[in-house]
């Protein structure tokens, strides 16, 4: 579920001269959004998933079509204004703009959560990234409510009060970074072992698993058997863009298959890992590469 997708437009420039006239050294355009990147990510593994969210205008079309290109079965909810176009300006520093999103009306948002009505007890819906300014706050409450009537699980990577509300609905899996998870308890870390306690307390507040990535020093998964850390691979750092989305599709891609998180926590380091390492998504034969290097460690 991406409820603000987007055009992701990549531009390099050798160098950004403001207030002047610049010319692209390389452009190209991609589709944006967290729920998206896992979708893909899970096409890449051998996982069948079905896109969600909102779309419209001629930048939906772009989105939808590539979707299908890349054989990843969508269900759109259609809106009438135009899905956003994103710019990533890379002169050396890479620079965002990002656009708001479309304006959701009554009616559209009441599209998406009829397409919920059709879960059951074997699906797990991926709740992920930011609104439209236009979608009401609490927005994705009224969505889990829907995914738990059904029977279903959920995921949710989201940050602040949209995290924490969705907590005492037991979600699968959440995945704050360490500075969202700092944040969202309004406290600072100095070293991995200050992150424990907070770890912690997001299984304590309801979670069943909690992924906490940071960056150069790996990545923690908080179980109730305990607290596992990964290595941190070595390559070039080509992209942060859909590292965490591709994490989250790797654990749950093989959480499906295995029931095991220690196992699913491996995929996710791999696949977020191998996103890293690559310009665009990782690709499935890079991420079989990298599975063999990733070493999971029991530290609590």
């Amino acid at each position: 579920m991406t409820l603000n997708p987007s055009i992701d437009y990549i531009v390099h420039v050798d160098q950004l001269e403001i207030g002047d006239v610049n010319r692209m050294k390389n452009d190209f355009k991609l589709p944006g959004g967290k729920g998206i990147n896992v979708s893909r990510i899970l096409k890449r593994i051998d996982n069948t998933s079905t896109a969600l969210g909102f779309l419209g205008g001629f930048t939906g079309t772009f989105i939808n079509e590539w979707m299908q290109h890349e054989d990843i079965k969508t269900n759109f909810t259609t809106v009438a204004d135009d899905t956003r176009i994103n710019i990533k300006l890379k002169a050396g520093e890479e620079t965002e703009i990002n656009g708001q999103g479309p304006a959701v009306s009554v009616q559209e948002m009441d599209e998406l959560k009829k397409v919920l009505s059709h879960l059951d007890a074997t699906d797990i819906v991926v709740l992920s990234g930011s609104k439209p300014a236009s979608v009401p706050t609490g927005f994705y409450q009224t969505l889990i409510e829907i995914i738990k009537a059904q029977g279903a699980s959920f995921v949710i990577d989201t940050t602040g009060a949209d995290l924490m509300d969705a907590l005492e609905k037991n979600p699968l899996l959440v995945k704050p970074n360490n500075h969202e998870l700092a944040d969202l308890y309004q406290t600072t870390f100095t070293s991995v072992e200050d992150i424990y306690p907070f770890g912690q307390r997001l299984l304590d507040e309801g979670a069943q698993y909690a992924l906490v990535s940071m960056a150069g020093d790996g990545a923690l998964l908080f179980t109730q058997d305990g607290v596992y850390r990964s290595n941190v691979l070595k390559r070039t750092v080509k992209n942060s863009v859909g590292a965490g989305d591709s994490m989250i599709a790797g654990f749950v891609g093989n959480y499906t298959k295995t029931q095991d998180p220690v196992e699913a926590f491996k995929w996710g380091v791999a696949c977020g890992s191998a996103t890293t390492f690559s310009d665009d998504l990782a690709t499935a034969e890079f991420i079989q590469e990298l599975l063999p290097e990733v070493e999971i460690s029991k530290v609590k």
